[in-house]
């Protein structure tokens, strides 16, 4: 199940610039399932950003004692395992089926994950981090390329990103087909992205580092350049 992130813009975009006095730069990451968006996203972390992972704040949001009311409200019982944790799978079962769905619940979770990711952000700036890193599994669809100054495509072959979910989360390729029909179509989130990154078969982390290096150098320079 993924639930994008909340599409809210921050109002201080025009004091991005950390403790230090340097440029604060926002960086989202875009591709499709099973590209390696997170290998990507750490590699940016790696390279002095701190990392919002909208798909780690989701979970914890469905742990909120507020949130698991309003699902039990609207769906009852069986979408929570017995430990009485809202079952994931069975959530996704829910939303897939059912656009409707999906949209009431991204309209629950997407303020939540607003208000953690201004949090990090603030807190960022302040110990003095180079930027933020936006891991999002619905970017564009949420809208969240407008709080970042630039998204970077992960550039996966087709295959390579099946096989993975394959051993990851046991999805063929009808699966993996049907998840994709619910998201914007790949080649329309890599033609509206600055950047590039390669991360197919054989890419090691070293590479991804220096890939985001070359991407932060990019946007810093361009944002020294006003």
């Amino acid at each position: 199940m993924t639930i994008g992130d909340g599409s809210g813009r921050d109002d201080q975009r025009g004091a991005d610039v950390n403790a230090g006095g340097g440029a604060f730069v926002r960086v989202g990451v875009a591709g499709g399932i099973g590209a390696g968006k997170s290998a990507v996203a750490r590699a940016f972390a790696r390279r002095g950003c701190v990392l919002s992972d909208s798909d780690a704040g989701a979970k914890a949001a469905l742990k909120l004692a507020e949130v698991k009311q309003t699902l039990r409200a609207w769906w009852g019982d069986g979408v929570f395992d017995s430990a009485g944790e809202v079952d994931r799978a069975s959530v996704a079962r829910v939303i897939f089926a059912d656009a409707s769905q999906r949209t009431r619940l991204e309209g629950l979770i997407h303020p939540i994950l607003h208000r953690q990711r201004a949090e990090l952000i603030a807190q960022a700036k302040r110990n003095g981090a180079r930027g933020v890193v936006i891991d999002a599994p619905l970017l564009f669809e949420a809208g969240l390329e407008k709080e970042c100054d630039a998204v970077v495509f992960v550039d996966t072959p087709r295959e390579v990103r099946l096989r993975r979910v394959s051993a990851t989360r046991g999805w063929n390729e009808e699966e993996l087909s049907r998840r994709e029909a619910a998201q914007m179509p790949v080649d329309e989130k890599r033609r509206r992205c600055a950047f590039v990154i390669a991360n197919g078969e054989g890419v090691s982390e070293v590479m991804l580092d220096d890939e985001a290096e070359r991407v932060l150098k990019a946007i810093e320079s361009a944002r020294a350049r006003g």
